[in-house]
């Protein structure tokens, strides 16, 4: 097994993710089986309680974990399914350690950081690590491990100790270290500064942990002079400075790096087992990064949400809508609204807020109404909802989590003229005493009741889907009867029959709505089918497609007949479906 850190330095936020991501993609690439562990230094025990102000959306996994929003990164890139347990905390190791002493497990000694701490870290991670994050269950031979915060932080020191440990225990021809660092680019000199990665990776060093590679964040290529500089005091060659600049597209971020290099020196830093061969998945990234690059139509989506100040709140539901984008050949514009923007007390507080959000959301294709907790805001999305549906054909609704059960909700107040009762319930399961960990979480089962559903002919008519869910409450399945008498039809439900999954309008386009969260699954060479019917609606081009009885389903446009994206995949197949 061999071992990637990934650290970053000078401030968070400066791209760990998308580079341990793309450092996973190129090994890839190679043929090899690669996984990735996330480390957050925070004493919460999984993200699932945190606002996606804290530290962007929560994630989903198969298993139910809510994790950071990074393995999300991991899956989209490298085209794997990851653990709860691929996400480590501090919370998760305290506790972990804690309960091993409360069963008596230290023998009556003294627990400590080090070595206790220390200890339980690695062995998660050598553990972690061997477990199978592909189809074909083999096991990895690469371990990306991203360490999240900055080199100096408190919280991080006990893991900073750890790999200073784990580096001696698994040798030094299996472990390397990744330094992400800034380079700034202040506009009153326009010089590249390097005196912040030198102190970076200086008290990296201090720590015990001496950088293999320096990835230098910039906003443009560094200067030669500067990569020199950079070398001569960090105590690496040249050729280990690596520039990672600001590009178009993250799909860019893998080429840069293959470009620089990187897979050469890790090949003969880790004795990678590695063919140097042409790389048919890389041509593939590449044909995205040219395709996306040339795109000229526009598509315009508007998303109506609460958390809209923060672009990472909805990554993956950003992800899900340009990887469909990309399917249908346009260029992807997405509009943000506040749904408080949209509600009568901001037309008396703010008109010119009121004004301009409306703006924007009649200026649309489509309206896309995404997940999320709580009261505030949930009138403006109704009202969003009540608007796409009025529109009919002009305008396409896809409402997700939240955002079916008020489009639900809107339908009852407006059409059944139902005011005052309960639609949407808590479920039996929901324990109102412990938040954390208490959703319906993780992968279920949703069976198609219907032959003429749209979403199933997207899905490829098949009879049921397996897709990740997050939800506390439901839709009351006892009102069903009534909607469908007006043409709200009910056209998914779980198993058992009893939980209420997909929507759709009669009589138009694409009024859709779903309860689970097909984002997290969706991939940028295959799309998830109810984003990829949003776009080809908001596109004009659903009927058409569906005319053609769907010859190709979206989740493959990509992939093989096996629906992997191996590096084996011949390039021949990675086109697209004609949708003209």
């Amino acid at each position: 097994m061999k071992y990637i850190l990934v650290t970053g330095g000078v401030i968070s936020g400066i791209g760990k993710g998308i580079i341990a991501s793309s450092v996973g993609t190129i090994l890839k690439s190679c043929g090899l089986h690669v996984t990735a562990i996330k480390i957050d230094p925070y004493i919460n025990i999984d993200a699932g309680t945190f606002s996606p102000y804290e530290h962007g959306e929560v994630f989903v996994l198969d298993d139910g974990g809510e994790v950071d929003l990074d393995l999300g990164n991991y899956e989209r890139f490298l085209d794997i399914c990851l653990t709860k347990d691929n996400n480590l905390t501090t919370g998760r190791i305290y506790q972990s350690v804690i309960n091993k002493e409360r069963r008596g497990d230290y023998l009556g000694k003294t627990v400590q950081v080090v070595p206790h701490i220390t200890d339980a870290i690695q062995e998660w991670v050598m553990k972690q690590a061997r477990i199978s994050v592909d189809s074909d269950g083999v096991e990895p031979q690469v371990c990306v491990i991203e360490l999240g915060g900055t080199v100096g932080d408190i919280e991080s020191m006990p893991f900073i100790e750890a790999f200073r440990q784990f580096q001696f225990k698994v040798k030094k021809e299996n472990f390397c270290n990744i330094h992400v660092s800034l380079v700034p680019q202040p506009n009153t000199t326009g010089e590249q500064k390097t005196k912040p990665t030198q102190n970076s990776v200086r008290e990296l060093r201090g720590l015990g942990l001496s950088p293999d590679l320096i990835m230098c964040r910039c906003t443009s290529p560094l200067e030669t002079a500067v990569k020199e500089k950079i070398s001569m005091f960090c105590h690496v060659e040249p050729t280990q400075v690596i520039c990672v600049h600001d590009v178009s597209s993250v799909y860019r971020v893998p080429l840069l790096l293959e470009d620089q290099g990187v897979v050469s020196y890790l090949c003969q830093r880790l004795s990678l087992p590695i063919e140097m061969r042409p790389r048919k998945m890389l041509a593939k990234w590449k044909e995205m990064a040219d395709r996306s690059a040339r795109l000229l139509e526009h598509v315009s989506i508007a998303l109506v949400g609460k958390y809209t100040k923060l672009s990472d709140s909805y990554t993956s539901v950003i992800k899900a809508l340009e990887h469909s984008a990309l399917a249908v050949n346009h260029k992807l514009e997405v509009k943000y609204i506040d749904s408080a923007d949209l509600e009568t007390t901001t037309l008396q507080n703010e008109p010119v807020k009121y004004h301009e959000a409306w703006q924007k959301l009649c200026s649309s294709h489509g309206v896309l109404v995404p997940g999320g907790f709580g009261v505030r805001g949930t009138e403006g999305k109704m009202l969003a909802i009540n608007w796409a549906r009025k529109q009919n054909n002009a305008i396409h609704l896809y409402g997700v989590c939240l955002g079916m059960q008020l489009a639900v909700c809107e339908f009852a107040r407006n059409v059944l003229g139902w005011e005052g009762k309960t639609i949407v319930i808590d479920m039996p399961e929901h324990n109102p005493g412990q938040m954390g960990g208490t959703m319906r979480l993780g992968k279920r089962r949703t069976i198609f009741k219907s032959s003429t559903s749209v979403l199933r002919k997207l899905y490829g008519d098949v009879e049921y889907v397996d897709e990740r869910h997050r939800h506390r409450f439901e839709v009351n399945p006892e009102l069903k009867h009534h909607f469908e008498k007006r043409g709200l039809q009910f056209v998914g439900e779980d198993v058992e029959g009893e939980r209420m999954e997909v929507i759709e309008l009669d009589d138009h386009c694409y009024f859709v709505g779903v309860q689970f969260h097909p984002e997290f699954t969706s991939r940028p060479i295959k799309p998830s089918p109810p984003y990829f019917g949003l776009l080809l609606a908001a596109a004009g081009k659903l009927q058409s497609y569906l005319a053609k009885g769907c010859r190709l389903s979206p989740r493959d446009t990509y992939s093989d007949r096996s629906g992997s994206s191996s590096p084996e995949v011949d390039i021949s197949e990675l086109k697209f479906p004609s949708l003209s």
